[in-house]
């Protein structure tokens, strides 16, 4: 049959072995576009869509414009509740977070600015999640299978590296 001719140019077909066919999934946009890069209040480092994307497993089902909502309301609601912190910090005169945590680095970057991005994507994809409950809820779901963080692991990730900062 002309399906088996390959997937449609707007999504990748994985197929099940079940009665009910394939699930499609879009496929993810490039991870080195400038467009994607969400600018932060200048003292917090700015995120990228495509390293979320990366980062905790999301395809193109999400569209950017979901993704970039789902990453600032998580941005606002961290730096909300790292505000002590970064006016202690700033009061120490140190200009960002990087800065706060230069001495600390792994993998080349400084430990705090990984435990905010942690924070802030976590925080993301629970978020998404929810919304995308009746996808990712199905027990047939290979991402599921597949250990999957559960939107609660997500959530207790978020606030476990907010902590660690403080």
């Amino acid at each position: 049959p002309s399906c088996l001719a390959g997937p449609p140019p707007t999504a990748t077909l994985f197929w099940r072995n079940r009665l009910s066919g394939f699930v499609a999934t879009a496929p993810v946009p490039p991870a080195d576009d400038p467009a994607d890069a969400i600018a932060n209040d200048g003292w917090f480092p700015p995120l990228s869509m495509g390293d979320t994307r990366n980062t905790v497993r999301l395809d193109g089902t999400v569209t950017d414009q979901r993704l970039r909502a789902a990453l600032v309301n998580a941005m606002m609601d961290v730096n909300r509740q790292l505000r002590s912190f970064k006016a202690e910090r700033i009061a120490l005169g140190q200009a960002s977070l990087e800065a706060a945590s230069v001495s600390e680095l792994i993998d080349g970057k400084p430990r705090l600015v990984l435990l905010y991005l942690r924070a802030v994507m976590c925080s993301a994809k629970a978020d998404l999640t929810e919304r995308y409950r009746d996808f990712d809820a199905d027990a047939a779901n290979p991402r599921l299978k597949d250990g999957e963080p559960s939107i609660d692991e997500q959530r207790r990730n978020a606030q476990w590296a907010v902590r660690d900062i403080l």
